[in-house]
């Protein structure tokens, strides 16, 4: 089990702290980066900077992505830790030391943590025991291996208010329900974060048509959250929003192979559908790692569920 403590701006956390209807947040980087330290279900805490220096509360990854600011603040609107976009170009111009113009639209870093708390001003937490002050990014933390095991443990009891169980020696994430805790869940993200992670691993293409107009683009969920699905990006696909559609009601699926399956309906029912019989048995587009792909137990859900059932 892996934990990261991140260095925060005491402006964004108040900002947050101050809206607690707010559980799923953008931890930003003014500069676009990678952020492959955790995976989907760890724990990640906020820190102030020097000298305030507490951790100040956290909540568990749920994803990287970059983004172009006004994509960002389209996603996450008062979650990214600031009252508009203006503010919030202005926050990430003062952090690059350049202002950015009305005719910008930088890309930037964003970390998504879901199931967020913020501790009480009077029960803050210290530092971790060796977290340097001259950090500026943070820090990553191997629970297997690092001697304030208990330290993190504590932090992770604070975010969920109860007692929980960790092997701290195991991967945080394990198949089947974790503890009871809905936010202790595997690999599940946050309802927006679906969306971010889903539209950077297929490029920003749907992947059936290969349309790349963005307004048009859905993250569509394999399994339906109503039929016991999750937000994870191996039950995501980016399709456009007619082919969403299509998808939901069984016109469409993808088979365990990721080879486009469609049904005669298309035809018998609307005499139509030329563009995606021309497809079909065809691999449609996927994300370039293995692990971001569509999983085969969703897949075979559909396909027997909605497509076959339809």
């Amino acid at each position: 089990m892996k934990a990261f403590v991140g260095v925060t701006d005491p402006d964004w956390y108040r900002f947050l702290a101050a809206r607690p209807v707010l559980n799923e947040v953008n931890f930003w980087r003014p500069s676009g980066g990678t952020f492959r330290v955790l995976t989907p279900g760890e724990p990640f805490f906020f820190k102030t900077h020097y000298p305030h220096n507490q951790v100040v509360g956290g909540g568990f990854f749920s994803g990287f992505a970059q983004l172009p600011i006004s994509e960002a603040w389209q996603l996450f609107g008062e979650a990214n830790g600031v009252a508009s976009l203006d503010e919030m170009r202005r926050s990430v111009g003062r952090y690059r030391r350049a202002p950015i113009t009305l005719d910008e639209d930088p890309v930037i870093g964003c970390v998504f943590v879901r199931d967020t708390r913020f501790f009480p001003a009077d029960a803050l937490a210290g530092p971790p025991p060796d977290f340097a002050p001259n950090i500026v990014q943070g820090k990553s933390y191997d629970l297997a291996v690092h001697p304030a095991v208990d330290y993190f443990h504590l932090l992770v009891e604070r975010l969920v208010d109860r007692p929980v169980e960790i092997d701290m020696a195991e991967p945080w994430h394990r198949p089947g329900p974790v503890y009871g805790d809905p936010r202790l869940a595997p690999q599940r993200l946050g309802q927006q974060s679906f969306k971010a992670v889903v539209l950077g691993a297929y490029e920003r293409r749907c992947a059936i048509t290969g349309n790349r107009v963005r307004p048009v683009l859905q993250a569509a969920h394999i399994r339906p959250l109503s039929k016991g699905g999750e937000h994870r990006l191996d039950n995501g696909l980016l399709l456009r929003s007619d082919v969403h559609i299509m998808f939901d009601q069984g016109y469409l699926s993808v088979d365990p192979k990721h080879r486009l399956l469609v049904s005669p309906r298309l035809r018998s029912e609307f005499g139509n559908g030329d563009q995606f019989y021309a497809k079909a048995g065809s691999e449609i587009a996927l994300p370039e790692r293995r692990t971001d792909r569509p999983s085969r137990e969703f897949l075979e859900w559909h396909a027997d569920t909605v497509f076959k059932a339809a």
